[in-house]
């Protein structure tokens, strides 16, 4: 017996390093991808969507805390991939680590459903493991540098905020995604469907473009199709819409072209945190509201049937409660008469 038991206990241990290791591997690799996006605020370099952070909560909700140790890892590796870690180095990561793990308690204390088939599974991701979470990660990745003096105190604010909505924007646009391609919620598509999906895609391909790269800031064109896609597709292409817009804004906004055009640094980083966000909670909460409207609906047409097949019954003449999956309720033996029962002793 004991055997058995300490072969499940490595088992698991083996099961667990490996998932930890994916978990580094993907926080590395989007690590990399999201410093190609990345702009000049104040004399510091930040990111205006941070992708490891969605990687991280989405790791955590799905796999269980027991993989922190690979956020942790892929977060050192992303900074020795920059520069020679430093001790400060150590504090950027504990609060790299700490802010997706933060989120995923809170997430699991409030109920928080992975396919985010609710409103409130949506508020949930945006308010708990978005901006409220990613306030450690933020404070952590900047205080050590004004303490340090590689950062003036008067340039704290500006940078931190700059942070601190990069990586609720790699929250709110990476993990739903995530979520999507793990659950497999998108399901069966029909013909109709995919040619919908199919005409979804190529007006994204070409109306995001314009809006974002035309000199007269067109921007809100991209609202629409956020709306069409969390409307027929849900959170998969709504969501797909809001991060494409993103990367294409992104880049606009380090070309400075577009919407971009001869603005400061400071304007370029506002006016994209408040593209990114916008999109990024259109997406979130409308397609989190479609589905749930389209589950009650279900639930009533599947409440409706039932009853409908009752009154048939009792229109027969059956006995309702000898249908398949009902049964009668329990009899007391209790005979006493309600009068005695009622008496008080």
């Amino acid at each position: 017996m004991a055997d058995v038991v300490a072969t499940r206990r490595s088992r698991w241990s083996l099961e667990v390093t490996l998932k930890a290791l994916a978990v580094a591997a993907c926080y590395y690799v989007a690590g990399r991808l999201g410093l190609l996006g990345q702009l000049v605020v104040e004399g510091v370099v930040v990111t205006p969507m941070w992708p490891p952070t969605g990687v991280a909560v989405a790791s955590l909700l799905v796999f269980g805390v027991r993989v922190w140790p690979g956020i942790a890892l892929g977060s050192l590796l992303v900074i020795a991939s920059l520069t020679t870690p430093q001790m400060t180095a150590l504090v950027t990561v504990a609060g790299s680590t700490a802010a997706p793990l933060c989120a995923c308690l809170l997430l699991r204390r409030v109920g928080f459903r992975l396919d985010i088939s609710r409103l409130r599974d949506g508020l949930a991701l945006v308010f708990l493991g978005g901006f409220g979470s990613m306030l450690i990660g933020a404070t952590a990745g900047v205080a050590p540098q004004v303490w340090t003096g590689e950062l003036d105190a008067g340039q704290f604010w500006s940078v931190w905020l700059a942070w601190w909505v990069g990586d609720t924007m790699g929250v709110l646009l990476v993990t739903p995604l995530l979520l999507v391609l793990f659950l497999g919620a998108t399901g069966r598509v029909s013909a109709r469907r995919w040619k919908e999906a199919v005409c979804l895609g190529l007006a994204a391909v070409l109306l995001v473009p314009l809006a974002v790269l035309s000199p007269t800031s067109m921007l809100f064109l991209v609202f629409p199709l956020l709306i069409w896609a969390a409307l027929r597709f849900q959170l998969a292409g709504s969501m797909l819409c809001a991060l494409f817009a993103s990367v294409l804004t992104t880049f606009a906004a380090n070309t400075q072209r577009g919407a971009f055009h001869d603005l400061s640094g400071l304007e370029v980083m506002a006016k994209l945190h408040v593209f990114n966000g916008s999109a990024a909670l259109t997406a979130l909460l409308l397609s989190s509201m479609v589905t749930e409207q389209r589950a009650t609906r279900r639930s009533v047409q599947r409440a409706c049937t039932e009853l409908g097949e009752v009154l048939e019954h009792l229109a027969a003449g059956d006995n309702p409660l000898e249908l398949p999956g009902r049964s009668a309720p329990a009899v007391s033996d209790d005979r006493t008469p309600p009068s005695a029962r009622d008496r008080p002793v």
